[in-house]
């Protein structure tokens, strides 16, 4: 039987992040490659404790259906929380000019799918950092929207670039940005950048979607204000998920923006998965609001702090002088880049012959033909003694690879 796939997924690939995920059955391989938390930091007792509570106290409410929107209680305390520690949230009956409301999504990508539904027809362009998050690509490409790549500099999206492509694509309608410890780069995108880039939204009248699964990982620095703490005018989709800081596995996530947008995702959540999973939406509450957040998040950067500083140890080590690598505050990796004129894609099949697994860079290209010179690591989910033995390799690699 020969089958036809819609035009939707025919121009998709599979994950090249799961797809490396393979050579893990390799013996000896270690993996420098995923994204996943750290297992250390779920707080597995506690977690344990609190779903026993829900199942004596609350079952049919953990086992029935639930609204779209999302346990009202959690929304509650979501809202509740990103509004004193982020500055996140505008109510018109606190004089201000548009109203924002929470809808709980089933993990951050969820969140983007669902604002790239309501808000893009086929053939209408999202642009996008470049590099940027593959899962956001495919949620992008899936809904037949096309992703566009503005250089991300050092300090966050080139803002000239920005205003060039946005003239030069009269169906742009979103702006996707990772802000703060960026997905695959680790860079965090500075005040006066994010300012810029909100005045170039306003200018134009374009939604910006602000994806922030990593924001609360700071273990260095200052903190830098969310680009939805600067909204006025309602032009700002807030995505995060628990993800990170409690669990990638529960797949809850959220999203704040004005309340004409969210009751559109309603709608469209609908159709997809009716409600997220009602029990782990339960769970969070207790969670947030029974244990002491702060102070789990605060063990979170411990760990991310520790591995992070060995990771850049490890590098700076045995790397040549001739590999750059970016040195975030926070989040998840680092994004490695090889001289001007090497393979990398020679370079990531090399290390997988020294048993070291990395990220291709042009995993997370808007242009799935583009070259890079890049690869990203992971520092969260390998073990200490995997990340000092993963970044000797790496450096056996470069200096046989880059003669």
């Amino acid at each position: 039987m020969t089958y036809k796939f819609s035009d939707k997924v025919a121009s998709l690939a599979p994950s090249a992040i799961r797809e490396i995920f393979k050579s893990m059955s390799v013996p000896g391989m270690i993996s420098l490659a995923a994204g996943n938390p750290a297992a250390e930091s779920f707080p597995v007792a506690e977690l344990a404790r609190l779903s026993a509570e829900i199942f004596k106290t609350e079952a049919t409410a953990a086992l029935q259906y639930s609204i779209t929107e999302g346990y009202p209680p959690l929304r509650e305390a979501v809202e509740e929380r990103i509004r004193q520690k982020f500055g996140i949230g505008r109510d018109e009956s606190r004089g201000e000019t548009f109203c924002d409301q929470t809808i709980i999504v089933s993990g951050g990508q969820q969140g983007i799918e669902l604002a790239v539904k309501v808000l893009c027809n086929e053939g209408d362009v999202v642009i996008c950092e470049n590099p940027t998050f593959i899962g956001g690509l495919n949620a992008i490409r899936s809904l037949g929207a096309v992703p566009v790549g503005v250089p991300l500099l050092g300090d966050g999206l080139d803002t000239d670039a920005l205003e060039e492509t946005i003239k030069n694509n009269p169906r742009a309608r979103m702006i996707y940005l990772i802000p703060t410890f960026h997905n695959p780069t680790g860079i965090t995108t500075s005040l006066e950048k994010r300012i810029k880039i909100y005045e170039i939204a306003k200018k134009y009248g374009i939604i910006i979607f602000e994806d922030n699964p990593y924001g609360e990982l700071r273990f260095k620095g200052t903190e830098v204000p969310t680009i939805k703490a600067l909204d006025t005018e309602g032009l700002v989709i807030y995505c995060s998920s628990f993800s990170k800081i409690l669990s990638a596995g529960m797949r809850v996530g959220y999203v704040t923006a004005p309340a004409q947008i969210v009751q559109k995702m309603v709608v469209a959540k609908q159709s997809e998965d009716v409600h997220t999973n009602i029990f782990f939406q339960m769970l969070c509450h207790k969670f947030i609001t029974e244990c002491d957040l702060e102070a789990h998040i605060e063990k979170i950067r411990g760990i991310y702090r520790h591995k992070c500083g060995l990771m850049l140890s490890g590098l700076e080590e045995h790397l040549p002088e001739s590999v750059e690598f970016t040195r975030p505050e926070g989040g998840l990796f680092v994004w490695c880049t090889l001289p001007e004129g090497a393979d990398m894609p020679g370079f990531v099949r090399h290390a997988l012959s020294k048993k070291v697994a990395v990220v291709p860079g042009t995993t997370f290209n808007c242009d799935v033909n583009a070259p890079s010179r890049s690869f990203r690591l992971n520092y969260s989910t390998p073990s200490d003694e995997q990340i000092i033995e993963g970044t000797k390799r790496l450096g056996e690699t470069a200096k046989e690879f880059l003669k």
